[in-house]
């Protein structure tokens, strides 16, 4: 979550130097998960996967907007002067973990969704007369319908970054 290519160092620049918070769009969103959830998921598809398995954690997600205020926050700035830059070339403004495809053959796993590798021939004709209804009910998973953290939420979970473990003490 908290890398080189980051917004947060960005965001942590911006703010240091006195300079307004740039957002492209306030209403983008993005997945947000800590190291330990990473490893947390790496270790939970290691004891549970099969062969060509795809293992997606349920993350919550923010918005850009409430991940710059829960920054800014934790370094002490209430009001940051946000400025809105637009989407640029590229980018999205939804990250997609699992098309609605995938979702038809996710199992469910608590926290975390296991997608089993589709072996299924390519012989079409077996499909030719009957399709899967299921597909047109389900949704993409996307950090747009994914639960979505709360200014102090995003707090928190910035807390458990190293980066910002000096912050605890302020942060009570």
């Amino acid at each position: 979550m908290y890398s080189r290519g980051s917004v947060i160092p960005m965001f942590v620049k911006q703010l240091e130097s006195g300079q307004p918070l740039t957002l492209t769009e306030p209403h983008m969103t993005r997945f947000l998960m800590s190291l330990d959830q990473s490893v947390d998921l790496v270790y939970h598809a290691f004891l549970n996967a099969a062969p060509g398995d795809l293992f997606v954690r349920k993350a919550p997600a923010s918005t850009v907007h409430t991940l710059a205020l829960a920054v800014a926050s934790l370094l002490g700035y209430d009001e940051p002067e946000v400025r809105v830059i637009g989407v640029r070339h590229g980018e999205k403004m939804h990250e997609t973990l699992l098309s609605r495809e995938e979702m038809v053959t996710a199992e469910d796993q608590g926290g975390y969704f296991r997608v089993p590798l589709d072996a299924r021939s390519m012989q079409y004709e077996l499909y030719f007369d009957e399709g899967d209804t299921k597909t047109a009910r389900l949704d993409d998973y996307t950090s747009e319908n994914a639960e979505r953290l709360t200014v102090e939420q995003t707090r928190e979970l910035l807390l458990t970054l190293p980066e910002f473990e000096a912050l605890k003490v302020g942060a009570a």
